[in-house]
Parts: structure tokens; C-alpha cells; sequence
């Protein structure tokens, strides 16, 4: 579990010295726990096997669950992807920054670790500026609720950080504005599918969709 040694609190955007030493535990491969519009994350460098060990130890989450990558801006996420199907370009235009988690696919050997060597990748850019105020300042982070699995998702809106799980450094900031988790679509087939509902709602993105792709139901 958490520990309060490794808890910063603050409110609005960090300042310049709780970012650097958010970015100093990442690039020496730490785990972070941050706050986003959803619920808190937990994530570390996307190309360190170690550190995305260590946020799988810490959550006990399955080996069968990849993590997902989140990032301060959608050109942030090029590099870690094959091709955007039209469907993936609209969700991206439509409804980034927010609570959508868009499943791709990822050119081989990246970041293999993180996607557990699938061949698929999920992108997210919060719509909080907290949130990617800290993932400008350490770069993109595979990450995943920050919760042991099983658990709620930890949203910030109690004081027991003794539920989080262990991570190097922890920045917390109260409640969540979304209180939930977002929605994963996969934009991989023919027709996107919905995989996890979430934050976003069925018909947003159904509405989005039209005349572009027809949603999985």
C-alpha cells in the first residue's frame, strides 16, 4: 500500500519543483501515481520493462492486462502507433482531451512490456490540465487505475491513500472531476466496439461515428 513518505499534495498544477522531481522518479524508473479526469493513475516510463513490472507488482493486476498509454497531446502518441483507422482519427478529433481510452494498433517491438507483446495499444489524454501538466513535464506513461485490482478505482474524493497501491511518488490533488473511468473502444476491426463503458457514453460516440464507421453492439 501507499506509503505517506511518497505523497505530494497540492492544488491547481504543480509547481516547477513537484513536477521535476515527478519527472526525476520517472526517468530513474519509478512508478507514479497522478490524477487525471477519471479516476488516479499508476504508471511509469512506457519503455522501462522494470518500472512496468513494478506497477503490475503493486496493483496485483493480471499478466493478461495491458497498460495503457497516456499522453499530454494526441502527436505525442505517434510514435507508438501503426496506423489510425478514420474512426480513430474522428474519436481522437471529437473527444480529446477526455474520458476515452482508443484501442490501435502498435508497431512491432514497442514498448512491448507495457502491452504484455499484443499487437494493440491504448491511448489516452485526460482532460485535466493537471494531469498534462505532469505528463508534459515526464512524458507519455503507461499507466492503469490506481487501485489494487479487484479494488474501486481510487478518485479522490476520500483521504484513505493507505488503498493506493505501493509507487515511488504520488501526486495527489482531491477529487477527480469525472469520478469514473473512461470508455475503451476498440478501433481496430471494421466496426469499433466498445470494450469498457465508461465515462463517455454509447451514444456520443455513436454519434460521432455516423457516416464514418458502424458501432459493434
Amino acid at each position: 500500500m501507499m506509503h505517506s513518505s511518497g505523497v505530494r499534495h497540492f492544488a491547481g498544477i504543480p509547481n516547477a519543483s513537484l513536477l521535476s522531481e515527478a519527472a526525476a522518479c520517472v526517468r530513474a524508473g519509478g512508478t507514479l501515481i497522478f490524477p487525471t479526469d477519471t479516476v488516479y493513475g499508476i504508471g511509469c516510463a512506457p519503455d522501462n520493462p522494470r518500472a512496468v513490472a513494478a506497477v503490475f507488482a503493486a496493483k496485483l493486476r493480471p499478466e493478461d492486462k495491458p497498460l495503457s498509454l497516456h499522453v499530454a497531446r494526441a502527436d505525442d502518441a505517434s510514435v507508438y502507433v501503426a496506423d489510425l483507422s478514420p474512426a480513430a482519427c474522428v474519436m481522437m478529433e471529437k473527444f480529446w482531451p477526455g474520458p476515452l481510452t482508443i484501442i490501435v494498433r502498435r508497431p512491432p517491438d514497442a514498448i512491448e512490456a507495457a502491452v504484455l507483446g499484443g499487437a494493440t495499444i491504448g491511448l489516452r489524454c485526460p482532460d485535466d490540465d493537471a494531469c498534462r501538466a505532469i505528463l508534459a513535464a515526464v512524458g507519455p506513461l503507461v499507466a492503469t487505475s490506481a487501485n489494487i485490482s479487484g479494488e474501486s478505482a481510487y478518485d479522490g474524493s476520500d483521504d484513505d491513500i493507505a488503498r493506493l497501491p505501493d509507487a515511488t511518488l504520488a501526486l495527489l490533488k482531491g477529487p477527480t472531476s469525472l469520478r469514473r473511468e473512461s470508455t475503451v473502444l476498440d478501433c481496430t476491426g471494421e466496426k469499433p466496439a466498445i470494450l469498457r463503458a465508461g465515462a463517455l457514453d454509447a451514444d456520443a460516440i455513436r454519434a460521432a461515428l455516423a457516416g464514418i464507421a458502424e458501432l459493434e453492439t
